[in-house]
């Protein structure tokens, strides 16, 4: 997000609230919600109006100050880091319970950044229950606001208050998106955020070894040789019937959605483990959305290292069990060490415009006229889409091409044209009596 806009960063204890206020606030479901505490765990973005004025809001995971498990000190820290340019805090605390010992010890590490806030005090939802606000004036700020971010009760209030500085002066139109959407998926637990902390050079998502951290969608944009990549590190999706949890399955929603708005899909497995019967189904997800796929074998020095893989060997096992990505490139790297991270970058311009590129229809008349293909009498072909490359076939006879036949012809594309990294769909048309018929 550009930071030429104010920057309101919502902050408060586990599961007092803090992504459906989120939501509410930017109008989307941009945060996963759920009733189960420590939902979100990285920070999120999003953008938002509130009387001509213009905000960025940043959601951060639920904060407890002295907890020194991984998890919640990895909190702290992304919390810290959104923190250091906030114009505002929505400080939110649950209106249901007593000031507890987190929510004081929040309010003194906030009280040192010098910076406003605001305290809502959330699940508020009936006027009777408003005087139970009153008492969170304890904690130190002046500003407190009773809202219930579920019902929506109070919020403009709240951003009265929040935004009482802020500028209506619209802020210099951003220049068209431009950058270049990378997802990053795989299974739980094989490096995704690892991979993306290498690729943008700096901590932006918690990393540990406990599978399943990341359960939102955290993005990062980078510049590289002039051109902008857009990483965004999926959760691990598990195979159905293994995500017990609402926010387990809310997380393969959205990973899934994060899969269809890419254009290019790092499919990551764990060179430790091999190919597993659920990275096939997590590489069909890619392909069945026509995204250009790059596979991407991770930990490759602790495979190499100590079960002395081979990387042929470990191609082979790729290509067997994932035969529907023959177009897709295979990199070995380690996200840990750095090792081999910077040839992805390339790699995902290359496959990206592959899978933008648009062929014209007199160098397609040419290639039909040197296509060997005997199954039926091919006219002409046209290209009609791009992410992926979509071609019209007119032939002289209706119904689709045998898969076989289909492959054949996208094999002499490829040859022809190139298309490295993407998928490419065809489809059959009929011309002249054949189409009458």
């Amino acid at each position: 997000m550009s930071h030429a806009i104010p920057t309101v960063v919502i902050v408060g204890r586990p599961n007092v609230g803090k992504s459906t206020l989120f939501n509410r606030i930017t109008g989307q479901r941009r945060a996963i919600v759920g009733d189960e505490p420590g939902i979100t765990r990285d920070r999120i973005h999003g953008l938002a109006e509130h009387e001509g004025r213009r905000f960025e809001v940043i959601d951060t995971g639920g904060i407890l100050i002295h907890d020194q498990e991984y998890i919640p000190v990895q909190i702290l820290h992304q919390a810290e880091m959104a923190l250091k340019d906030a114009a505002h805090i929505i400080f939110l605390v649950d209106g249901h319970a007593e000031i507890t010992a987190s929510d004081r010890d929040l309010a003194s590490m906030l009280r040192k950044l010098g910076k406003p806030v605001t305290i809502a005090v959330n699940k508020i939802d009936s006027a009777g229950r408003e005087v139970l606000a009153h008492e969170f004036h304890a904690l130190g700020f002046p500003e407190v606001c009773a809202i219930s971010a579920e019902h929506g009760t109070g919020i403009d209030a709240l951003l009265d208050s929040v935004t009482a500085g802020f500028s209506t002066e619209p802020p210099e139109a951003p220049p068209p998106e431009t950058g270049i959407k990378v997802a990053i998926i795989g299974r739980p637990n094989v490096g995704k955020s690892t991979l993306l902390n290498a690729l943008t050079g700096m901590e932006r998502a918690i990393v540990s070894p406990v599978a399943g951290t990341t359960r939102d969608a955290v993005d990062e944009k980078v510049v590289r040789n002039g051109v902008e990549y857009v990483f965004v590190d999926t959760a691990g999706i598990r195979r159905k019937g293994k995500t017990h949890d609402m926010a387990e399955k809310l997380s393969v929603v959205m990973a899934r959605r994060n899969i269809r708005m890419a254009h290019v899909v790092l499919l990551i497995l764990d060179a430790t483990e091999g190919v597993v019967a659920l990275d096939a189904t997590i590489a069909g997800y890619a392909h069945e959305g026509g995204r250009a796929v790059i596979v991407v074998v991770n930990k490759w020095d602790e495979a190499h290292g100590v079960q002395g893989k081979k990387k042929l060997d470990f191609e082979h096992e790729v290509r067997d069990n994932f035969k529907f990505l023959e177009y897709a490139p295979i990199v070995f790297l380690s996200a840990k060490t750095g090792s081999g991270v910077r040839t992805l970058f390339p790699l995902i311009k290359e496959v990206y415009e592959s899978a933008s590129k648009r062929i014209t229809t007199g160098e397609l008349n040419r290639f039909v006229e040197h296509l060997h293909f005997e199954e039926r009498k091919i006219f002409y072909i046209t290209q009609h889409s791009i992410r992926p490359p979509a071609f019209a076939i007119f032939t002289d006879r209706r119904g689709p091409l045998h898969f076989s036949h289909e492959r054949q012809i996208i094999n002499q594309i490829r040859k022809r044209f190139g298309f490295r990294g993407t998928p490419i769909l065809l489809q059959t048309k009929a011309k002249g009596k054949a189409a009458k018929r």
